[in-house]
């Protein structure tokens, strides 16, 4: 762009931008910028004030600006040509408002706002910086860049054009790029705070309490980006303060605190960021202070402002004019001590601290007032309420004291009093929260004292504080205490301390604890040894007041300096050394340290010190340790379990000696001083290797040891360097000594093997390193083992569980070598040593736990001892047990293996050991479990297995049994459980224990039972006493049988069959019975057999006689059982044993099979819960199955008899079905079948069920509950059926067919038969049949409603969604064997329809007829649903079949089938359409057959088996009629032979039509050739008037039918189209009065829009022409629907179809319009209603011509209208027309209507009767004599033709856009429409009408269109002149005028209102009161529009 270029864009004004001209784009926020072109301003306009009020809604505020920005002025307000002053207020109001709507920018209401002003005032270019400032705050949002886009800024120099980059892509204006251009560019910055400024003052008049909800939006805006871009900038620059300075003041000076809490964060950022001037940041902190008295709602954040200043600048640049302001804040104190809890108010206190103390100080008396009782208090409540740090009291303390020398320097003696007692409780306030602070400073200043003065006036300070008694002087000496502590002299020291002992043991009031505790430890760091220890002494004295860590620090320290030798220290300590300077010296401290060591909880550098203080105190005590008794020492073991508290006590000391000795002796400084301790150790106390070797084998397994009787722990390091102290020690003992060490008695090598299982590798290295030192001992018994071991050293190292291993493996070699007795032999001697009574028991438990592995014989054998004497510890009484005896016990037991098992068999001894093992209760510890628990584990299956000998399995089984019978802990018995259940048992043995005590054999047989039995009960009987030995222990029995559940080893379990079966019979033995409940043990017993069965015969099956015979199997016990017992658990068992017993033994069950299903019937299926069900289960799936297998392949009479026994069953079944749960109906039915086999007895099933319900269930239900049980039956019988297979299903209801037809007709029938069958067979067996129904049982009607209910529910179930589901996804089924089942079951149906269809002939004349004509519909039914399953092509040829059939009902149900088929099918294959096709001819034959004589029924069975048959074809033709289209040619000829018979039947015929109408639409052009014959034939139809009517059908086919036809073959009607159209116009005005068909008014449409669009113009309108010139004279009701067909025709013609028509069509118009003029006979409404039918027509056509095609049209219609010599009838028509054009075509009307203007005023005019005498209208035009109607008519057309012409020129005037209402034409209009309210023509209601519908509007809308003031003022006053009219009326409509008037012109009326008054003013005088109530009435609703009282002109 060049210079010159820019100079003139600068130049450039906004208004003079071309785009506000253009209307091609338009700047818009919500549309798009083309979309907003195509919008009109007033559109924006009501967008703009929608959103106005909405806001106005939200807030008020905003309603200042409807009557600005928003008022309707504005609309026509155009800034670019306003002036400058204008354009300056209308910003002013622009800004204002939009600062007013930041806010609430985000809205939809506020964006609506923008849009208007945008589209108006071009505020995106006039007020750019006011609309930025409006949308700033979201500069984030979308909506910003939205109206950024619509700023101009692409010139480098704008203003804004750093957003220019925005504009383009549309993106969001990022928070950095903000930020930054703030601190780059101060004018934007000026603008952001200048934002804030200005919202404040749009917004100064809606502040509430400081607060003001809508600015904070700005105030976020503006602290957020300032203090980040304070933040941001590298440098705040002088320039960038003098910027901001101006609006921080403003800030602070405000009221509105988000404003003021805005500035704070501004004036912090400043702060941190840039060191200010002095005079600033005094300043700052002056208007700081005063805001927050103005604001003490943000005190806290004021006072956060300030710390942060004063913390960021220089100190002591702020003056006291701040502090003076501070001081006034009410809440200073507590709001600095809850900003203290998170920050630091040091800056603050530093400052404020000075001037308060000043302040306090320096007033005199007549300042003594309340500004200094508020500074004293303030001063005090910083003391006590603010933690000052640690520099700031010891400012405060150094500036009371300061102040105070000062004040009383200045002071006069007598005023110095009164400061004190000012200021006393200041100072001791002060001191009691810093004491050290205030020491500190009078410390300081004491060392300055020069003058007597001087030190008078700091004693009277020091009097002022609590603490004064360390000031005061001694009495030797002129100097205070504290100075005397710390005097240069020791003597003045020493006296010090002594006057220190002398207050601490008196009162020592005036003394703080800290000085005297501080004053001690001081002391003792003096120089001077005298000082010291009176120190100490007074030391001693404080005892408590001391702190002990610092205390010990203070005389370790001391020690050090002293730093005595370890030789001297021990010297020292000795109590017969006679003491020394040295001693003396040191003893005090020594004493003292060991007090304060024990108080010490870590020491600091304090092992030294202690190690010399212990090594002494060792020597010392190892000396003097004694042996209580020395007896323990010969003894082969130490066991400490067993030593009485004082050895227990010695030996504990002795291992605390060793460890502490060997710890010290290992590391530290003063290790040779721990090693030369060990000597006199050993020596005093260990003397001789032997003893000393027991002591270290304590020591070393001592770990292991539970019961910890020395009460000391051994740790793994004590025991790895005893272990090391004894190999050194072994190494220097001579060979005599180690054998008696490695000798069997000796406890070493034990020792070391529990050494070698510690978890410890070191402890497991330093034992084999010991017993390498052992190695070589031979003769030791331990030689083999030891050498064995030491071979695997490295794993046994390595892992600690490898040493049980490595023994495991010695014991083997040692059984399997002969040469390795020796292995044994150390094996063995462990052993011992495990089983002596002085080993400890931990020992014996380390060494057992080691030998783990190993067990056998011997191994039980050597420890049976041990075992004896701990189980005799476990007294009931007294049983006391140490932890490890009792893990040693434990592990004792566990030597009971399968290894060891034998010897209990060898060894009587061993065996009742273990029993008394297993019968040892005892639980000495909670964490373990009993001996018992423990010795019962160790039966374990192979354990009992390797006994061998089963008279010790009987007594050990035995044993258990007893155990569980006497035992009441769960513990015992679950274990008992266990065991039992693992172990492999003889059935035999168990069988032992269940038998009576006498019994001791199993008794053979069941013969041999019940001889035993009875032989015991006629001893029973004689003696009366029953023998003890005899009687069954039941609960012992009950406690093995509960075990026995759950057995599974178990062999020969067939031996427990007879035991079983003897304790079922003896419970059921009445005296059994009565002694106690025996049904659980019923349960127990059955429930054994039943595992036995199952464990004989996993698979069910017989069961070989060699391992069980049939007669121990008593089966009518258990039936007995289930009879007699009552709990239903019982029957539970007993069937499922029954169930089970059917498969192994059927024949027994089967002679008990009824009674078994009888009672499940009447008692177990009625329970309601599911283990009940799954017994019914169990028991129908054994039982039957046993009962089908054993009948299969037997004669013919077994399976009847089987059949009828199932049968029997299932009655059983459905008997006590009512009685079952409703949700355990469907699963028992189910089992019950899927059992049976559905495909065999399913039909049996359903037909019981039937008869269950027909002579159970219908006969106890009411009327009312009948339909509603049968439907419930139903569903659930459906529900049952669908259980299964579709092939059983299919099979079932086929069986069931053929069942209801082997039953009578009736029961009459039934007893001859019966008879018969009498007498030829006697006893005859019952069949299956019998046992369904029972003819001679039941009545007739139980009979009819079974044969019924079986029919119904076949047609419901074949309906049922279910069962067609499975019919479409049986897939395994193939489809022959489906197709097979279907067609046998179509076979049976039509059989039984054949049958059922005998009996309704048969009964025809019986009261049963209807019955079976029930049940034939039934049957039908249950046909139609066969069909619907059947495969299409079987069904095809079915159907062809029944076509056939004689019946005419057959063939009519056959054909509707079909019918069905064709409605819902859609897909069909070629060869199915090919076969059907085959049966057109058939069809054919049944629509042409002709039948001889038949009865009127048969005619009318024939004729609907016609009309179905044409109904087929019709059908057949809709869906292969277009692909087969040669196959139909002979439906339709046959079809149009029926209507061309006049003589046929009105239905057949009617569907007949209905069968050429589809059949022509589909052969298309193969159906001409037929049009010649149907075409008359139909149109005749049509004519025959009655027969329509009285067939409404027949109508509306004959209708279709030529709609069809016409629809098809529109080309080839020509012939026949002027009668079609004559017919439809006549049927139109038929259908009109037809109400009760409206189905004739849509097919009359149809075929009239049909032939409208299909017949093309060249034939159509021809045709309309001559219908027209037909009807217009005879028939004129019929034009009406004649131009609707032309009308809809001109509709759909093509622009060059009516243009080749255009003047063949205005032809007929022109004559069509002529129809007033020519044909009216005095009847005006027919007249205007056809008229108004052309004119609708004529309309059509006019919209279709373009403006030249249209011009001479009208033109000639107008020169028709005006033709010389014409009717004045065509003025009438033609301004109808006129006024329907004008309506149509709205504004485009304007471009002809200018010669219409001169016209209408003449016409006006001469229809103006108050003008003219003559009416318009006269009879010289008219043929009627009758001259009174003449003049009716006359006048009526007259008035017709003004109410036309005034309403055209209202719509011209409406829709003038084009300034048509020039002046000449206007004053040509103006004074004949004016005229017309004086017009009376045609009366008082026509005049009525005439004003207020069609004058008023239309002089209003002249007005309007005229548009120019000065023609107003004429046009009023000429409507004003009409009010002085004589005539009231005329008055009354020009004051209805003149409102009408005023409302349209609106605020425009008030130039015309001068002239109006004064005519209203004589209105309200006049003579109507009509006429005056309107006067007021127009008064008020002018003031109303116009805004403007008017009363006050009157």
């Amino acid at each position: 762009m060049t210079s010159l270029a820019h100079q003139l864009k600068r130049l450039a004004l906004p208004q003079n931008d071309s785009n506000l001209l253009s209307r091609r784009v338009v700047a818009s926020v919500l549309f798009d910028p083309k979309d907003a072109a195509s919008m009109d301003r007033s559109t924006f306009y009501a967008l703009g004030c929608t959103g106005l009020e909405e806001l106005m809604g939200i807030d008020p505020a905003f309603s200042e600006f409807q009557e600005t920005l928003f008022s309707q002025a504005s609309l026509t307000l155009e800034r670019s040509v306003q002036t400058k002053e204008v354009n300056k207020k209308l910003d002013k109001s622009i800004s204002l408002f939009l600062t007013r709507l930041s806010p609430y920018f985000l809205l939809k209401p506020a964006l609506k706002c923008i849009e208007w002003l945008i589209h108006r005032f071009h505020i995106h270019l006039f007020n750019q910086d006011s609309l930025i400032a409006c949308v700033l705050p979201y500069h984030e949002t979308k909506v910003f860049v939205r109206v950024i886009q619509l700023l101009k800024i692409e010139d480098p120099t704008h203003k804004w054009h750093w957003l220019h980059g925005l504009q383009k892509p549309g993106v969001p204006l990022a928070r950095g790029t903000l930020l930054t251009h703030c601190y780059k560019d101060l004018g934007f910055m000026d603008f952001i705070c200048s934002l804030v400024t200005d919202s404040v003052k749009a917004y100064s008049g809606f502040v509430r309490d400081g607060n003001c909800p809508q600015l904070r939006v700005i105030f976020s805006f503006y602290a957020s980006t300032i203090v980040s871009a304070l933040d941001a900038v590298e440098k705040i620059t002088n320039s960038i303060i003098a910027k901001l300075l101006p609006f921080v003041q403003l800030g602070l000076k405000s009221n509105l605190l988000d404003y003021v809490a805005a500035t704070y964060m501004i004036v912090c950022q400043m702060a941190v960021k840039v060191v200010m001037e002095a005079q600033l940041v005094d300043s700052l902190t002056v208007q700081l202070c005063k805001c927050l008295r103005r604001t003490p709602q943000l005190s806290r954040e004021g006072l956060s402002c300030i710390i942060i200043l004063l913390q960021n600048q220089k100190e002591g640049v702020v003056g006291p004019k701040a502090f003076g302001y501070l001081c006034a804040i009410p809440t200073l104190v507590s709001t600095l001590h809850c900003i203290a809890t998170v920050h630091d108010i040091s800056p603050l206190l530093r400052y404020l601290l000075p001037h308060l103390i000043h302040s306090v100080m320096a007033q005199d008396d007549e300042q003594q007032n309340e500004s200094l009782s508020d500074s004293a208090g303030l001063l005090q409540s910083v003391f006590q309420d603010l933690q000052l740090s640690s520099n700031l009291e010891n400012t405060a303390a150094k500036l009371l004291l300061e102040e105070y020398v000062s004040c009383s320097s200045e002071l006069p003696s007598d005023r110095i009093s009164a400061l004190n007692q000012k200021i006393q409780s200041t100072v001791r306030q002060f001191e009691s929260r810093y004491p050290c602070a205030l020491d500190v400073a009078l410390e300081n200043h004491a060392k300055n004292v020069s003058s007597d003065h001087e030190k008078c006036v700091l004693h009277q300070f020091i009097s002022l504080t609590m603490s004064c008694g360390k000031y005061q002087i001694l009495p030797d000496s002129d100097t205070s205490l504290i100075l005397s502590l710390n005097h240069p002299l020791p003597s003045v020291r020493n006296m010090a301390v002594d006057y220190l002992k002398e207050i601490l043991t008196s009162e020592h009031n005036g003394f703080d604890e800290a000085f005297l505790k501080d004053a001690l430890l001081e002391r003792i760091k003096d120089d001077v040894p005298e000082i010291v220890l009176s120190a100490l002494k007074a030391l001693q004295l404080h005892m408590d007041l001391m702190d002990a860590e610092e205390t010990v620090s203070c005389l370790i320290s001391l020690l050090h300096r002293i730093k005595p030798s370890a030789d001297w220290l021990v010297y020292t300590i000795q109590p017969e050394q006679t003491s020394s300077e040295e001693v003396n010296e040191c003893l005090p401290v020594c004493v003292i340290l060991g007090e304060f060591l024990q108080k010490m909880s870590s020491g600091i550098n304090a092992e030294r010190e202690q190690g010399l203080l212990l090594l002494s105190l060792l020597r010392l005590f190892i000396t003097a340790l004694k042996c209580p008794d020395s007896a323990f020492k010969d003894e082969p073991w130490w066991n400490p379990e067993k030593m009485d508290a004082n050895t227990c006590c010695y030996l504990h000391l002795m291992f605390r000696l060793f460890d502490v000795v060997i710890s010290g002796a290992s590391q530290g400084p003063l290790a040779p001083c721990f090693k030369s301790l060990m000597q006199p150790l050993l020596q005093v106390h260990l003397n001789e290797p032997i003893t000393l070797f027991k002591f270290l084998s304590l020591l070393w397994g001592y770990n292991s040891n539970l019961g910890d009787q020395l009460d000391c722990r051994v740790s793994a390091i004590l025991q790895t360097q005893a272990l090391y102290v004894g190999k050194a020690l072994l190494c220097s003992q001579p060979i005599k000594t180690l054998n008696v060490l490695a000798s069997g008695s000796s406890p070493v090598v034990p020792s070391l093997l529990m050494c070698l299982c510690s978890g410890v590798c070191e402890v497991r290295r330093a034992a084999i390193a010991l017993l390498h030192s052992l190695s070589g001992v031979v003769s030791s018994p331990y030689y083999p083992l030891v050498e064995n071991l030491l071979k695997s050293s490295e794993e046994i190292i390595a892992d600690p569980s490898y040493l049980s291993q490595a023994l495991s493996k010695v014991y083997e070699e040692g059984l399997i070598l002969k040469d390795k007795k020796k292995k044994l032999a150390s094996i063995e001697q462990l052993l011992q040593c495990v089983q002596l009574p002085c080993c400890p028991a931990y020992t014996c438990k380390t060494l057992l736990r080691a030998l783990q592995d190993i067990h056998g014989e011997p191994i039980l054998a050597v420890l049976l001892p041990a075992v004896e004497r701990l189980l005799e510890q476990c007294a009931p009484d007294s049983c006391t047990f140490l932890p490890d005896e009792a893990h040693l016990l434990q592990l004792l037991l566990s030597k009971f293996s399968e290894a060891s098992a034998p010897i209990l068999v060898k060894d009587p001894r061993c065996l009742e050991v273990f029993i008394r093992a297993l019968g040892t209760s005892a639980k000495p510890y909670p964490t373990m479990p009993s001996f018992q628990i423990i010795a019962l584990e160790q039966i374990t299956k192979p354990f009992f297995t390797a006994l061998g000998d089963e008279k010790i399995q009987q007594k050990i089984i035995s044993v258990l049994f007893d155990l569980l019978v006497g035992n009441k802990n769960p513990a015992c018995a679950q274990t008992i459980n266990s065991v039992f259940k693992v172990i492999a048992v003889d059935a035999e043995l168990v069988a032992n224990e269940l038998m009576p005590v006498d019994k001791q054999k199993v008794t053979a047989t069941v013969q041999q039972t019940r001889r035993s039995k009875m032989q015991t009960r006629k001893t029973q009987e004689s003696s009366g006493v029953v023998p003890e030995e005899n009687v069954v222990s039941w609960p012992r029995v009950t406690l093995i049988l509960e075990l026995l559940q759950h057995k599974k080893k178990l062999r020969r379990a067939q031996c427990l069959v007879p035991a079983l079966f003897n304790l079922l019979s003896r419970c059921q033995e009445p005296a059994s019975a009565e002694q106690e409940n025996l049904e659980y043990t019923k349960q127990l017993i059955l429930s054994c057999l039943l595992n036995v069965c199952q464990k004989l015969s996993p698979d069910g099956g017989p069961i070989s006689k060699d391992v069980l015979e049939e007669d121990k199997f008593n089966v009518e016990l258990v039936v007995q059982c289930v009879r007699i017992s009552d709990m239903p658990q019982t029957h539970h068992n007993a069937l499922l044993l029954l169930g089970a017993l059917a498969g192994v033994f059927p024949e027994k069950v089967l002679h008990n099979i009824m009674p078994i299903f009888t009672f499940m019937g009447s008692n177990i299926m009625r329970l309601d819960d599911t283990y009940s069900f799954q017994v019914i289960n169990k028991t129908v799936q054994a039982v039957i199955p046993a009962l089908i297998k054993a009948n299969e392949g037997g004669s013919a009479q077994s399976e009847g008899h089987m059949e009828t026994v199932v049968s029997h069953i299932v009655h059983v079944f459905v008997d006590a079905l009512p009685h079952v749960p409703e949700h355990r109906r469907l699963p028992i039915l189910s089992q019950l079948m899927n059992t049976l086999g559905p495909s065999r007895f399913l039909w049996v099933l359903m037909l019981l069920l039937f008869k269950q319900h027909a002579t159970q269930t219908s006969v106890s239900a009411t009327g009312a509950e009948k339909e509603a049980v049968v439907e419930r039956d139903q569903e659930f019988w459906i529900s049952v059926c669908c259980e299964f297979e579709i092939k059983e299903q299919l099979t079932s209801m086929i069986r069931i067919l053929q069942y209801l037809m082997t039953l009578p007709q009736d029961r009459e029938e039934a007893p001859e038969k019966k008879r018969t069958r009498g007498r030829s067979a006697v006893k005859k067996e019952e069949t299956v049949s019998d046992v369904i129904f029972n003819v001679e049982a039941h009545s007739g009607k139980d009979l009819r409603h079974f044969k019924f209910l079986s029919v119904s529910f076949m047609a419901q179930l074949l309906g049922s969604d279910r069962f067609v589901g499975k019919v479409a996804d049986c897939e395994d089924l193939t489809e022959s064997t489906l197709q097979a089942l279907q067609q046998n079951l179509l076979e049976e149906v039509l059989r039984y329809i054949h049958a059922v269809a005998r009996c309704v002939e048969d009964n025809a004349d019986k009261p049963t007829a209807k019955f079976w004509r029930a049940l034939l519909s039934k049957s039908y039914d249950i046909l139609d649903k066969v069909n619907a399953l059947l495969p299409m092509d079987s069904f095809i040829m079915v159907m062809r079949g029944l076509m056939g059939n004689q019946l005419a009902s057959v063939r009519r149900k056959a054909m509707e089938l079909l019918n069905n088929k064709l409605q819902q099918r859609t897909q069909w294959v070629e060869e199915q359409i090919t076969v059907l096709l085959e049966l057109i001819g058939v069809l054919l034959k049944i629509v042409g057959r002709s039948h001889g004589q038949v009865t009127a029924p048969e005619e009318e069975e024939l004729a609907i088996n016609r009309q179905t048959a044409l109904y087929s074809l019709k059908l057949l033709c809709r869906n292969f009629g277009s692909a087969h289209q040669e196959a139909f040619v002979p439906v339709l000829k046959k079809a149009v032979e029926l209507v061309a018979n006049k003589d046929e039947e009105k239905n057949v015929m009617g569907s007949a039509l209905l069968c050429v109408a589809e059949v022509t639409s589909t052969l298309k052009a193969l159906a001409i050739p037929q049009l010649h014959s149907l075409m008359p034939a139909v149109l005749d139809t049509l004519k025959e008037r009655k027969d329509l009517l009285n067939n409404e059908i027949y109508l509306l086919s004959a209708v279709t039918a030529l709609q069809r036809v016409s629809e098809t073959l529109p080309h080839f009607i020509s012939p026949y189209l002027e009668d079609t159209i004559s017919q439809i116009a006549c049927l139109t005005l038929l259908a009109k009065r037809l109400t009760s068909c409206p189905q004739l008014s849509v097919r009359l449409s149809s075929l009239s829009a049909t032939l409208a669009t299909k017949v093309p113009p060249r034939v159509l309108i021809p045709t309309i022409t001559k219908c027209y010139c037909t009807m217009v004279d005879a028939q004129q009701n019929r034009l009406g629907p004649l131009m609707i067909i032309l009308k809809e025709h001109i509709t759909r013609m093509e622009k060059d179809q009516l243009n080749n028509h255009q003047s063949e069509l205005t032809s007929f118009f022109l004559s069509a319009l002529d129809f007033r003029t020519q044909h009216c006979q005095g009847d005006l409404k027919k007249t205007g209603e056809i008229e108004g039918y052309v004119i609708d027509c004529l309309l059509v056509m006019v919209m279709k011509l373009s403006e030249v095609t249209f011009r001479p049209l009208f033109f000639k219609l107008f020169d028709w209208s005006k033709m010389d010599g014409a009717s004045k009838n065509r003025l009438l028509t033609y301004y109808r027309l006129a006024d329907s054009i004008a309506n149509k075509l709205k504004g485009l009307f304007v471009l002809f209507a200018g010669q219409l203007v001169k016209p209408i005023s003449e016409l006006l005019h001469q229809l103006n009767i108050s003008h003219t005498e003559k009416p318009f209208f006269d009879s010289d035009d008219e043929e009627e004599e009758d001259s009174d109607d003449d003049d009716e008519d006359n006048v009526a057309k007259s008035s017709l033709l003004l109410q036309h012409v005034l309403d055209c020129l209202h719509k011209i005037f409406l829709y003038d856009t084009q300034r048509f209402l020039s002046k000449e034409r206007a004053d040509a209009l103006l004074g004949p429409l004016v005229d017309q309210l004086e017009n009376m023509l045609g009366g008082d209601e026509i005049y009525k009408t005439h004003i207020t519908k069609h004058l008023v509007p239309c002089i209003a809308q002249f007005a309007v269109a005229m548009g120019d003031d000065s023609q107003w003022k004429v046009l009023n006053y000429q409507i004003l002149l009409k009010t002085r009219h004589s005539s009231p009326k005329v008055r009354f409509s020009a004051l209805v005028m003149l409102l009408e008037l005023a409302s349209k012109l609106r605020e425009n009326y008030m130039v015309l209102l001068p002239e109006t008054i004064p005519f209203l003013a004589e209105l309200m005088e006049d003579e109507c009161e009509e006429v005056e109530q309107q006067v007021q009435k127009v008064i008020h609703e002018m003031e109303t529009i116009l805004g403007e009282p008017l009363q006050s002109y009157f």
